[in-house]
């Protein structure tokens, strides 16, 4: 193998680590809290852009200590991965992690203090979830729930006083995604079907959730609708299966589509916010992310 094709192959582990797909739920996260905050209607995109780059900083550097803390578990159940597999080193891992999350930060810090206060607290609570929550059964779906929670409201806080209005809005993912974390813990050996109840159960309260927000003067429910009913059809069924049939082949199919149907919980808060071609702008993420889902892993 000469120098060039070697270097090649690093780089592809190295992005494999990264997880490009996951990479794009969290700019719809974004672009979500961007729509809620009002400021879409400046015609100043500046903010957006730093907003993205800093998710993708924290989101990317999260997910690459995930396997750095993994990697001897990952040795036993998934030695194919890039760690174990001999393809990244786990000391190259963590300086790509270190520097995604100081990135990430930073590119926070240039929108609002507040910003950069809540991307710091997202690099904390995903290096805790990495070292520790992960482990724990109640904890862990909460501390990577709050990740995410904390990622909406990331692109809310280009208005930094919009927080204290919508501040209950990072509730819905963190729901979301507790119910995803919660059922994903059986993806090796297999679930139980009480935790696939629960999860569904979560779920459904999301969906309920979304409905409510037809109370705020601000949300139109009924822009939002034909989102949340695609939400519904690719979430539901996948977790009712998981649920019945706790095996990992179906907690597999149900956590990558909970996974990949984070861009359309995005897009109905971003319809219902901003209207339908903003939500569909939201929407043309999930083309993306879905074409990254075949060659790079989601979970």
């Amino acid at each position: 193998m000469n120098t060039a094709t070697f270097n090649t192959y690093r780089f592809w582990a190295y992005l494999q680590l990264l997880r490009p797909a996951n990479i794009i739920t969290a700019w719809a996260d974004i672009v979500a809290g961007f729509a809620a905050s009002g400021y879409f209607v400046q015609l100043n995109l500046t903010p957006l852009l730093w907003l993205l780059l800093a998710t993708t900083g924290l989101y990317g550097g999260g997910i690459v200590f995930n396997d750095v803390f993994d990697a001897e578990l990952d040795a036993k159940e998934r030695p194919e991965r890039p760690i174990p597999s001999g393809r990244a080193s786990r000391t190259g891992a963590s300086l790509l992690g270190g520097s995604l999350l100081v990135g990430g930060v930073a590119a926070a810090a240039q929108v609002s203090w507040l910003s950069a206060v809540l991307a710091l607290a997202i690099a904390t609570s995903a290096l805790l979830y990495d070292a520790f929550g992960k482990h724990h059964p109640i904890f862990g779906p909460i501390n990577m729930g709050f990740c995410r929670g904390g990622n909406l409201l990331l692109g809310v806080s280009v208005v930094p006083v919009a927080i204290s209005d919508y501040w209950f809005l990072g509730l819905i993912p963190i729901v979301y995604i507790a119910a995803i974390t919660a059922l994903s813990r059986g993806e090796v050996q297999g679930g139980k079907s009480s935790t696939g109840i629960i999860a569904l159960l979560l779920i459904t309260a999301v969906m309920v959730g979304l409905l409510g927000l037809g109370w705020l003067t601000d949300y139109q429910v009924l822009t939002a609708l034909p989102f949340l009913t695609l939400l519904a059809i690719r979430v539901l069924i996948p977790f009712i299966n998981a649920a019945s049939q706790p095996t990992p082949e179906h907690i597999r199919i149900a956590v990558r589509a909970g996974v990949l149907s984070l861009i359309i919980l995005d897009t109905t808060l971003a319809a219902g916010f901003a209207g339908l071609p903003y939500g569909l702008l939201v929407l043309s993420l999930l083309p993306l992310s879905m074409i990254l889902s075949q060659i790079f892993a989601v979970t």
